[in-house]
């Protein structure tokens, strides 16, 4: 796996950096504010080396607000091919909504308090890498609470609303039926029923439990 760090903090960055490094991936670039996170992406695209992961934090310089959140919303856009992994402090909503929205490539915002496993965290960024979500269960509550009731959503059941936000979270069908004390196959009727009910039709070219998730959020 092939891995851009954006973080201003030298330590953490480095930190970052050996945690992956030491599991068997490379880490192509490590930066420290957006302008350089775009720019690392654009000339490793430009070599034909686009990275698979971007990690980014959310606040850096120079106003240390939104400048990582609003460089990853553009690598969305220029580079949907590359996965884009935000860590943060809060939940920018409107950002983040932008950011799940982009594409059906791999997508995740976790929380940095939150982050409590380094393996945990490690299967995530490998998890958007290879295009699917990792999403803190924070995030998904702040951003589901405010569209359970759109049209997009009227014709789940509440445990089809359940199983898609576990699955937002980045959980397995296995890990979403130990979750809910259920058995696999209920949780693979209720996905199934999940895309029929938002016109996910079965194609090569779509990952649907990606493009199921970002229908949720987006909703």
């Amino acid at each position: 796996m092939r891995v851009v760090i954006a973080e201003d903090s030298v330590l953490l960055r480095d930190g970052l950096t050996r945690l992956l490094t030491d599991r068997g991936h490379d880490v192509v670039a490590g930066v420290g504010d957006a302008v350089g996170l775009i720019k690392a992406v654009d000339e490793l695209a430009a070599q034909g080396a686009a990275p698979d992961v971007v990690v980014a934090d959310v606040r850096m310089p120079p106003t240390h607000t939104d400048e990582g959140v609003r460089a990853a919303v553009q690598l969305r856009r220029e580079h949907p091919e590359v996965g884009v992994l935000v860590l943060s402090q809060y939940v920018e909503e409107q950002y983040a909504t932008e950011l799940l929205a982009g594409s059906s490539r791999g997508v995740g915002y976790l929380l940095k308090d939150r982050v409590a496993d380094v393996r945990e965290f490690v299967d995530a960024v490998v998890r958007v890498a290879e295009g699917g979500t990792a999403l803190d269960p924070e995030v998904v509550a702040q951003l589901l609470g405010r569209s359970r009731k759109q049209h997009v959503l009227a014709h789940l059941t509440p445990r089809e609303r359940e199983v898609l936000g576990l699955m937002a979270e980045g959980r397995t069908n296995s890990a979403v039926a130990k979750q809910l004390v259920v058995s696999d196959g209920a949780v693979e009727k209720h996905v199934s029923n999940i895309f029929l009910k938002l016109g996910l039709a079965p194609s090569d070219g779509d990952h649907r439990r990606v493009l199921a998730v970002l229908t949720y959020l987006n909703s």
